[in-house]
């Protein structure tokens, strides 16, 4: 048998854009920047971040014209976001703003500007 070698050539592409953030960090974003995609759930972090203290979840309620379940909804999805953070004070849950995390989700937004 007859073996030719066959010299292939090799063709480099080469990537014009390459994404800077992961998977891993885009899913974890996209996660927080959706729990503030709402406009009920920015106007209770507005809230709290004013306010500069606990709120009860019944204070918070008052200031809506929404039911004590869907402000409670609500609230979960800021929580389970790493938003806010809460605390059980007798029968009340107090809620607060974690500073840091707001200081996070500016740092991932100035990230993409």
């Amino acid at each position: 048998m007859n073996y030719t070698n066959k010299i292939v050539p090799f063709i480099v592409i080469k990537e014009k854009f390459v994404p800077q953030l992961s998977e891993k960090d885009a899913v974890a974003h996209a996660h927080l920047l959706k729990a503030l995609g709402d406009p009920t759930r920015l106007r209770i972090l507005s809230l709290l971040s004013r306010h500069e203290g606990e709120m009860c979840v019944s204070e918070i309620t008052e200031c809506f014209t929404l039911t004590q379940p869907t402000i409670s909804s609500h609230l979960r999805v800021l929580w389970t976001a790493g938003l806010i953070e809460s605390r059980k004070k007798g029968l009340c849950i107090y809620y607060y703003v974690k500073r840091e995390k707001l200081a996070h989700v500016k740092n991932i937004l100035d990230e993409l500007a």
